[in-house]
C-alpha cells in the first residue's frame, strides 16, 4: 500500500515554517508527521503540496489512500482510516482527515464533495499553527518513543552517567559521559551516533535525534526535541529544532521552533514570557498582522536558513522568516521578514546571490550539495515574500 499526504489550509497558517516543506515534513515529537504515518502503516508515502515544493516532495502515482498531512496518527485514527472503503472520506468539524479513491482518480481540492462522508468521533492532534508544534511536542514525543522502542532493548551507556527513572532509550552508537538523565516525568531518547558531552543535565521528555551533539554543561528541560545533525548547548526548554541547525553556545531558548539550517549565535536569548504576563501575539502572514495565541509562554519561531549573530535578543513571540539574517544590538522587531538582513537598527534585503553563497558553504560542511532543487525552492519563496519586506 502507498499513501499521499496532502496539504490543506494548515500550509498557509504554518508559514513561514511551511514555505520550504509540506506540512507532513514538520517534525513534532521525535519523527516528522510523514515518518509517523510511514512507520505506523509500513507504507511508502508521497506528498500533495505547493507547486514550488513538488520536485523535492513529489506525489506517488497509483495511490488510493490520501491522508491530511497536518494530522498526527494514533491508534483510533489508524483504525478508522483502515476501515475506509473506496469512495469514502473521513471528516471531523469540516476537516478532511483522509479519503480512499480509485487509483486512477485525481486528488483535487474539495474531493470530499464527491465521496460518502464518515464522521470521526474521536480526538486527534492537528498541527495548524506554529505554536502547535511546541504545545504538542510532549504528547507526540511520548507516542513516538513508544512506537520506536517497543520490544527493543536500549544500548548501554557509560556508568559515569546518572539515570533517574526507567524511560530511557539509546540507539546503537550513542555516547554520553558524566551527565544526568531524568526520565521521571517523560521519556528520554538518544538517537544513533549522537553524543551527550560531559556535565549535561537533561529532563524528559527529550529526544536527541541521530548524529547530533549536546555540548558540555547544557541544561535541557522537558518537551524538547533536537533533530538530526544538530548541535546544542546552553539552556533549552520546550523547544524543537528540526535538524542541521546549531545553538551551540550559552543562552536561553524556550517555547520555540527552529527549522533546518538555522544558527543561533553565542549568548543569544529569546524571551518566552512578557513582563506583564499578558497573552503573547504572533505575526500571521494571511492577515499581515499579529494574532492572539491564547498563550502566556511563547518564544521564537524561526524558519529554515535563518541565522542570528552573537548576543541577539529576541522579544516574546518573535517570528523570523526564511533566510532572515539578524545581528546587532537591541531587540529586533517581532516579525522579521523572509530574506531580511539586519536588526534593531533596520533591515535591508538579503539578496539571493549572497544567501546562496552562504548556503553552499553551510551545506559543504555537512557533505551535502546545495543543488538546483534547493535553489529553486528558495528562489520561489523569495518571490512569494516580496510584499512583506517593507524596508
Amino acid at each position: 500500500m502507498m499513501i499521499n499526504l496532502f496539504d490543506d489550509n494548515a500550509w498557509l497558517s504554518l508559514r513561514p515554517l511551511s514555505f520550504t516543506r509540506p506540512v507532513a515534513d514538520l517534525r513534532v515529537g521525535i519523527l516528522t508527521i510523514a515518518e509517523k504515518w510511514k512507520k505506523h502503516l509500513n507504507v511508502a508515502s508521497g506528498f500533495i503540496t505547493a507547486e514550488h515544493l513538488a520536485v523535492k516532495y513529489p506525489p506517488l502515482n497509483g495511490v488510493q489512500l490520501y491522508i491530511n498531512g497536518s494530522i498526527c496518527p494514533d491508534e483510533a485514527l489508524l483504525e478508522a482510516i483502515s476501515a475506509l472503503q473506496t469512495g469514502e472520506a473521513l471528516k471531523k468539524e469540516g476537516i478532511l482527515i483522509a479519503c480512499k479513491i480509485d487509483a486512477g482518480t485525481a486528488f483535487i481540492p474539495d474531493i470530499d464533495a464527491q465521496l460518502e462522508i464518515k464522521i470521526y468521533q474521536g480526538k486527534f492532534i492537528r498541527i495548524s499553527l506554529p505554536e502547535d508544534i511546541f504545545r504538542n511536542n510532549d504528547a507526540e514525543l511520548k507516542k513516538d518513543f513508544a512506537l520506536l522502542t517497543q520490544g527493543r532493548a536500549s544500548a548501554k551507556l557509560s556508568s559515569t552517567n546518572v539515570f533517574l527513572g526507567d524511560e530511557f532509550f539509546a540507539e546503537e552508537g550513542a555516547q554520553a559521559e558524566c551527565s544526568t538523565f531524568n526520565s521521571l516525568n517523560g521519556p528520554i531518547y538518544i538517537g544513533e551516533n549522537s553524543q551527550v558531552w560531559e556535565g549535561c543535565h537533561i529532563r524528559g521528555s527529550f529526544a536527541l535525534c541521530n548524529n547530533s551533539q549536546v555540548k558540555m554543561g547544557a541544561k535541557i528541560y522537558g518537551q524538547t526535541t533536537i533533530g538530526p545533525y544538530s548541535r546544542v548547548g546552553g539552556e533549552i526548554n520546550n523547544a524543537i529544532i528540526w535538524g542541521y541547525s546549531s545553538k551551540g553556545h550559552e543562552g536561553y531558548l524556550g517555547n520555540a521552533v527552529l527549522g533546518q539550517w538555522c544558527n543561533i549565535g553565542a549568548d543569544s536569548n529569546n524571551s518566552n514570557l512578557k513582563n506583564n504576563y499578558a497573552e503573547v501575539r504572533l505575526w500571521e502572514y494571511a492577515t499581515e498582522s499579529f494574532r492572539n495565541t491564547g498563550l502566556q509562554f511563547c518564544g521564537l519561531i524561526m524558519a529554515d536558513h535563518a541565522k542570528c549573530g552573537i548576543n541577539t535578543m529576541f522579544n516574546t513571540g518573535t517570528v523570523a522568516g526564511v533566510s532572515a539574517n539578524i545581528f546587532g544590538s537591541g531587540f529586533p522587531r517581532n516579525f522579521i521578514p523572509d530574506f531580511a538582513w539586519g536588526g534593531a537598527h533596520g533591515f535591508d534585503v538579503y539578496s539571493l546571490n549572497k544567501m546562496f553563497e552562504t548556503s553552499e558553504k553551510v551545506y559543504e560542511r555537512r557533505d551535502i550539495s546545495f543543488d538546483q532543487t534547493e535553489q529553486d525552492i528558495l528562489s520561489a519563496v523569495f518571490e512569494m515574500t516580496k510584499s512583506y519586506r517593507h524596508f
